[in-house]
């Protein structure tokens, strides 16, 4: 049984309280939030306490922290946590500034205790079978991988103008997809983007559309599609192209209902958003967390997961800057 304690009460902390609270190897013991009300909210709810950090922190039932605040706080509580012997689970990312995450990465392995990092995708089933496959050699070897995700809508301008820009927020996810499924690291990078969604992202700095193609040593590609806007759902979508054939996941819809009339065949379109569609993910990256701490091995995910999709989100918005392919 590991004790949990949750820092962040908002939309993403709910969907981790209810998997914890779900999995019999886990119990939710402590909420965390600076806003007490919803912390309060969510503590009641899971039968567990709301209290302070540093409560939490001393407490020996408490075997793991799980942070899902807002990034700006994220290096802080990591390093408290370590401090404390904890184990740790963070939503991605884990800063905004590099040097900051280097640094903290550092504090983390100086404690000698676990980080994972929240790159749910990975967990996805369609998503994890197509990399067994691609790993078991089923398509040779990889040669072109293709990454769509694109937004229903965007998200508020506030938001936008703290979330470190599409490349940061947006794309992180993708970047880390491309990782793992070219298996091997790439070495160059190159970015483009437009604001073609709302005229305001743009006067926030941002861009809400992106293009980026990644390049490995051998030679592999991969090429990523964001978007903060589609008409018909939530498109995440996963190709492999290899020198033995190809492996393809695609949209999640609520049925596999398809209805043939005279005017052509209608499906159901793509789940709504990103809690709907990674329902799963969100549950099966806790599992593997909660057995990396039982079993006391490295984690799927790791904080030097994070880490170098930090650094190739940084070097996409420098591509895009610059005008220009990068080395990494």
């Amino acid at each position: 049984m590991i004790g949990f304690c949750l820092v962040g009460a908002g939309r993403i902390g709910a969907i981790h309280a209810a998997n914890i609270a779900s999995l019999p190897q886990a119990r939710l013991l402590c909420v965390v939030d600076a806003i007490a009300a919803p912390a309060a909210a969510l503590a009641q709810q899971y039968e567990a306490r709301h209290c302070e950090l540093d409560q939490a922190l001393a407490d020996p039932a408490v075997d793991a922290v799980l942070i899902a605040s807002s990034t700006d706080t994220h290096v802080d509580f990591i390093v408290a946590a370590a401090a404390a012997g904890k184990a740790i689970f963070c939503e991605k990312p884990i800063d905004l500034d590099l040097p900051r995450v280097r640094a903290c990465i550092a504090e983390v392995e100086r404690a000698g205790t676990v980080l994972a990092l929240g790159f749910n995708r990975r967990f996805d089933p369609g998503f994890s079978a197509l990399y067994e496959r691609l790993r078991r050699g089923d398509i040779g070897t990889p040669e072109i991988v293709s990454i769509t995700s694109r937004d229903p809508q965007p998200p508020p301008l506030d938001y936008l103008r703290r979330s470190g820009g599409l490349f940061m927020d947006m794309m992180i996810h993708d970047l880390d997809m491309a990782r793992w499924l070219l298996l091997e690291e790439p070495c160059e990078i190159y970015a483009t983007g437009s604001c073609l969604v709302d005229a305001a992202i743009g006067e926030a700095g941002d861009i809400d559309t992106a293009t980026v193609i990644l390049k490995t040593a051998s030679g592999r590609l991969c090429q990523i599609s964001n978007s903060r806007r589609t008409s018909y759902g939530y498109d995440q979508r996963l190709e492999v192209h290899g020198s033995q054939g190809m492996l393809r996941a695609e949209n999640v819809t609520a049925t596999r209902l398809q209805h043939y009339a005279a005017g052509g065949v209608v499906t159901d379109p793509p789940l709504h958003f990103f809690l709907q569609r990674y329902a799963d993910a969100y549950r099966l990256e806790l599992l593997d967390f909660i057995e990396a701490v039982s079993q006391q091995r490295p984690p799927a995910v790791t904080g030097e997961d994070g880490l170098r999709a930090q650094e190739l989100a940084t070097a996409a918005l420098e591509s895009l800057q610059q005008g220009r392919p990068l080395r990494l």
